[in-house]
């Protein structure tokens, strides 16, 4: 029996790490997990300063939203994973308030690690936040403003209304450009039942160069090549897609061909040149005008093309090419053939046209019903088109929430005091331990106004007290009116969020949070042996 070991570490292999108890596992998962909350928490809000976030393939993300910056960090602690997971379900669901979800259930974390040391146990604190997160629930449907819910999702200036706080969020100061481009984009792709409005109708082209102000929305496609041949330009023409490419085909057999004299070698040329133009023929035939091609397109078949005077198009990416379809409502053929009428698109124009010293193909469609619409960003860097592009990803997917429920709530951190008000009076109420539970939980809410407060430079004490001032007299809308520094009514600054958007932001995190207060024990297994992978030569340690 010499050497043996007792215990779990007879159990297991050699080389396995496991940490159990108060002090090792839950108090550093929490640890883990503030950590990671406190990195999203400086980019809360319009005022939230930007993460420079460097992956492991190097690319650089300048940005602050929450959702990028927790992917791209590859986190490795199991805890603080489950918060990653929980921003990006919230991303997933609405595509806005991943930042709101890691922060918030990292500060229930916090104070739960303070209630723990005054020698609460995890399960009741967890007890605890159940009620208090049902409560939440509660208090936010009351808060909704009354009429928000039925709502004309075509009407531009309802669409603003809600988007603009969560576009500013991302480009505060850039809202008044941005929104309304958004909210046209998005209001020309919106089908007869608003609840199935697919997020892909919207598409980004960045252009560098020109500034914000430049940008424009594109009813169709705009695609970043430049057409292929001479001509340029066409009105009101059909389309015909071939996916395989125009070209001649090679024959799928080996085969040799004998050829005897010189007239004989004359002849197979021209035979091959009277295919090709047959081929192309029947297409010019058939009525189309431009020829979409998936991949390349051969010499001889661009000469014959431009002699029948059609625009060629060079797709190369098979998902641009789907889209591309939808848009002209052209059937993709496998292979150049004469196409029926039936599988011919539409387009009231193609042109190709230079933004920005880059050579653009613009395919437009006014008729179409939802088909595809693009946004033209222009901008002065690759970083800052990214970060805009964002800003937009964020608006459309707020309006695809907003298309499946409406309704809002006041924005700029007076939904979140009023919360933290109205728990705080229903935990005096409660009787036994949860009662501490629930208070942490409405003093987590502070954690919103406080954050914004800092982030934009301002005594954040003397906010949260004049919010609760003004809250406990009856004025539930009053929230913080960033730009001045001083506690003004959402409403009549019209900041406004999505009552869907708070509530899942609220139920993921209190959710995540729980389930990290319910580890006791954690037990790694030894780490699979192989060869150490090679580290990347990237950034040195300057």
């Amino acid at each position: 029996m010499v050497g043996y070991s007792y215990g779990i570490q007879s159990m297991l292999k050699d080389g396995h790490r496991h940490m159990s108890g108060l002090d090792e596992a839950v108090l550093k998962n929490i640890d883990a997990c503030k950590q990671l909350s406190t990195i999203t928490r400086t980019s809360l809000g319009p005022n939230g300063m930007n993460k420079m976030v460097i992956n492991h393939l190097d690319k650089l993300f300048v940005t602050n939203d929450a959702a990028t910056i927790v992917n791209e960090l590859e986190v490795q602690h199991p805890a603080a994973k489950l918060l990653v997971l929980a921003g990006k379900a919230q991303q997933e669901e609405i595509g806005d308030g991943a930042n709101l979800t890691v922060s918030f259930a990292g500060e229930l974390l916090q104070k739960a690690e303070e209630l723990i040391r005054m020698g609460l146990h995890p399960s009741e604190i967890i007890i605890g936040y159940t009620k208090a997160i049902n409560k939440t629930i509660e208090i936010l449907e009351e808060l909704v403003e009354e009429g928000s819910e039925n709502m004309n999702v075509k009407d531009k200036e309802d669409v603003i209304l809600r988007m603009r706080s969560a576009v500013a969020s991302k480009q505060f100061g850039q809202e008044d450009i941005l929104c309304p481009l958004i909210a046209e984009a998005c209001i020309q792709v919106c089908p007869k039942n608003p609840v199935n409005f697919n997020v892909d109708n919207v598409r980004v082209a960045k252009l560098v160069g020109g500034g914000l102000h430049d940008s424009a929305v594109v009813r169709g496609m705009v695609l970043k090549n430049d057409a292929v041949g001479t001509i340029k330009r066409m009105e009101k023409a059909k389309v015909a897609v071939f996916v395989g490419g125009v070209d001649t085909t090679a024959t799928e057999t080996k085969g040799t061909v004998l050829i005897h004299n010189a007239e004989q070698l004359e002849n197979y040329a021209k035979t091959e040149e009277a295919k090709v133009e047959e081929l192309i023929k029947a297409v010019a035939d058939s009525g189309a005008k431009v020829i979409v091609s998936g991949s390349a397109v051969g010499e001889m078949a661009l000469h014959f093309c431009e002699r029948y005077k059609l625009m060629v198009l060079k797709i190369s990416s098979k998902f641009e090419l789907r889209r591309f379809c939808r848009t002209t409502g052209a059937v993709a053929l496998l292979k150049l053939s004469q196409p029926n009428p039936d599988d011919l698109g539409y387009v009231d124009s193609v042109s190709v046209e230079e933004i920005g010293g880059a050579r653009v193909t613009i395919v437009k469609n006014e008729q179409g019903g939802n088909s595809v619409s693009t946004l033209v960003l222009r901008g002065s860097t690759d970083s800052i088109l990214d970060d805009l592009e964002r800003a937009v990803d964020d608006g459309v997917n707020t309006y695809r929430a907003m298309c499946r429920d409406s309704r809002i709530v006041p924005g700029a951190a007076a939904t979140e005091i009023e919360l933290a008000e109205r728990l705080k009076e229903f935990s005096f109420k409660e009787t036994g331990l949860d009662q501490y539970g629930i208070a942490k939980f409405a003093e987590s809410f502070e954690m919103i106004p406080k954050t914004l407060a800092e982030n934009a430079g301002l005594n954040a004490i003397e906010i949260i007290s004049s919010l609760y001032a003004e809250h406990a007299s009856g004025n539930t809308k009053v929230g913080i009116d960033l730009e001045e520094g001083v506690c003004k009514d959402a409403s009549t600054v019209h900041i406004w969020d999505l009552h869907i958007t708070k509530f899942f932001a609220l139920k993921y995190a209190a959710d995540a949070a729980c389930t990290v207060l319910r580890v006791d024990q954690i037990i790694m297994a030894k780490p699979a042996g192989g060869p150490k992978p090679q580290q990347q030569g990237g950034m040195d340690e300057d």
